[in-house]
């Protein structure tokens, strides 16, 4: 038997559009002789749907469009389809009203329902909000082959592979008892780096621990601050790679089950990335590509500032819609260095994109004069320091308006965490591409990109190397560096993956060999910025710990274990001056 993977990218509402391409994925399958075609996680209506779940007349569309899918869908090509399925028991003995579901649909009919049994509750997702859980295990007999249901989060239970169980249950488990051929899992996964890695070798685990071989199909594509890497992949019984879909990319690949030998048989098997600086690249061009296309704009506008930041969000940009597809704007202010013009400038003919000079000088003046009486008798600060920034903002947001382009902001996550940023300013977007992208993450992406040619851009130096060597610095001030109010970013860095990626105590990133002062600084600083944060664009993620959808974190707090765990004394919290 032939199976064949889609591995499509859904819009999420589209209902229309997305059964059309679950319709020609069938017909390209039913073309090479698959027999059985297995789409994503909820593929009808695109992974997450969130609160569209809570429209009545959103769940009865999906179900006609099902109905009407199954219709046109080949003939003898069985099609498992991602959808939702009404708990009709549910107003009688409470629950969800809904099931994250899978259909069957064979020869213009819906012939069995299979609905998800593990539903998380973590990070980026809340599927408790919207479903019941299923309770039975889901197979169906295929040619007298027995086929084995999971959707997505299924496979994350192994106690054995854990060493707990974060569920009751196990549904590879289940289904090996009861004697299944062959398993499928349906996954809307979502990308961080190196997950890849981690998701063959937990479903190695499972194929060898219950000899079984297992298909993996994963969605693809951007959706909101979420990106699907694809990377659909099939396993025989002694764990081995049989075949592996493109990353981030759609993809329709097929794999052979050898009846007799009660396995898959080797297909082909797309290679890896060579390293995680290569996947984080291709996955944000595939988060703008989509976030600009699925909000249907065509072009970008970027502050090009000279610095590293800006410098690699162009360098995505471009990659993601092209060169005559994305405006750069020079905003130069007095202390704006003249290597700060140059080195935009490079970095613009380099990527072949146009830019605009907008010099802000005059406009200072105009606001100092306009605050002059009001600002009588105080220091310059940050409050003068931060209006360039509100002017550059200003302006970015005119001409996106004008021309109906899409603002994409340049912070990166090192300085979202501290707070490095200024709100109604450089804060200001429709996308925060780098937001979950550390600063020395910054540096080694632009060095990687230097190296090698990328989705069109030429093979040569792509960013300045004097980008890549100046200090970084905000320019809001003569001779401004970041280090003057800020650790070195490689300890700044480190600092703030261990509080916030591995949930350490102030106490263990000393005892780490982190300067005491330096930590209390850091933490407090993380935690006073959380009222920006709230206010920040949507960002790409790439981490298992982002600044998004998955951070649930309280802006009116004062928690000491979180601001100082190593001291028992209360420290006062700090006023909110770095806005």
């Amino acid at each position: 038997m032939k199976i064949a993977i889609a591995q499509i990218n859904p819009t999420i509402g589209d209902l229309l559009l997305n059964a059309q391409k679950i319709l020609e994925a069938a017909q390209r399958a039913a073309s090479s002789g698959a027999r059985l075609l297995l789409t994503p996680e909820l593929s009808l209506c695109g992974y997450p749907p969130r609160d569209l779940l809570l429209n009545p007349s959103f769940v009865e569309a999906m179900g006609i469009t099902l109905q009407n899918l199954a219709r046109d869908l080949p003939p003898n090509l069985a099609v498992l389809v991602g959808t939702v399925e009404r708990n009709l028991k549910a107003s009688i003995t409470g629950g969800k009203t809904l099931f994250n579901s899978m259909a069957l649909v064979e020869n213009g009919k819906v012939k069995q329902l299979f609905h998800k049994r593990l539903l998380p509750t973590y990070d980026v997702f809340d599927e408790r909000r919207y479903f019941e859980p299923g309770l039975q295990a889901n197979y169906f007999t295929l040619d007298n082959i027995h086929i084995g249901v999971t959707i997505c989060e299924d496979l994350w239970n192994d106690e054995e592979f854990w060493g707990k169980r974060s569920y009751p249950v196990n549904p590879i488990a289940d289904l090996a008892i009861l004697g299944v051929d062959l398993i499928v899992n349906l996954s809307a996964s979502p990308y961080t780096v190196s997950k890849q890695q981690f998701r063959e070798t937990i479903l190695k685990h499972s194929a060898v621990r219950f000899q079984q071989p297992i298909i993996y199909a994963n969605q693809v594509g951007g959706n909101d601050d979420l990106i699907f890497d694809g990377r659909s992949f099939a396993l025989n019984r002694q764990g081995k790679i049989m075949c592996r879909a493109r990353g981030f990319d759609t993809d329709l690949v097929v794999v052979e089950f050898d009846e007799a030998q009660r396995d898959l048989q080797l297909g082909s098997v797309a290679p890896a990335y060579e390293s995680e600086d290569e996947e984080i690249w291709y996955a944000l061009v595939l988060g703008v590509r989509d976030y600009a296309r699925k909000c249907r704009f065509s072009k970008v506008v970027l502050g090009l500032s000279g610095g590293i930041d800006s410098a690699i969000v162009a360098a995505i940009a471009t990659a993601a819609l092209g060169k005559e597809n994305v405006l750069g704007v020079l905003m130069p202010s007095p202390y704006s260095s003249e290597h700060s013009i140059s080195d935009a400038v490079a970095l613009a003919e380099n990527l072949g994109i146009k830019t605009h000079l907008l010099p802000i000088g005059e406009l200072m003046q105009g606001f100092d004069h306009t605050l002059d009486d009001l600002f009588a008798g105080t220091e310059f600060g940050l409050a003068e320091e931060n209006i360039q920034s509100r002017i550059r903002g200003n302006l970015l947001m005119a001409i996106a308006n004008k021309f109906g382009y899409l603002l994409l902001s340049t912070g990166n996550k090192s300085e979202m965490a501290v707070g490095y940023c200024t709100l109604y300013g450089d804060m200001n977007g429709g996308l925060a591409v780098i937001s979950d992208v550390p600063k020395t993450r910054v540096y080694s992406l632009c060095n990687w990109l230097n190296r090698d040619v990328h989705d069109g851009l030429r093979l040569r130096e792509i960013i300045p190397q004097n980008v890549l060597t100046k200090p970084p610095s905000a320019e809001l001030k003569p001779g401004q560096v970041d280090q003057d109010s800020l650790p070195p970013y490689e300890i700044l860095d480190d600092i703030l993956q261990r509080l916030i990626h591995n949930h350490q105590s102030a106490a263990q990133i000393v005892t780490a060999g982190h300067d005491p002062v330096i930590v209390d600084r850091v933490i407090q600083m993380v935690a006073r910025a959380e009222f920006k944060r709230r206010q920040a664009p949507p960002g790409l993620k790439i981490t298992d710990r982002a600044f998004g959808t998955g951070w649930r974190m309280p802006i009116a707090s004062n928690w000491v274990g979180i601001k100082n765990a190593y001291q028992t004394k209360t420290t006062a919290t700090p006023n909110l001056s770095l806005l």
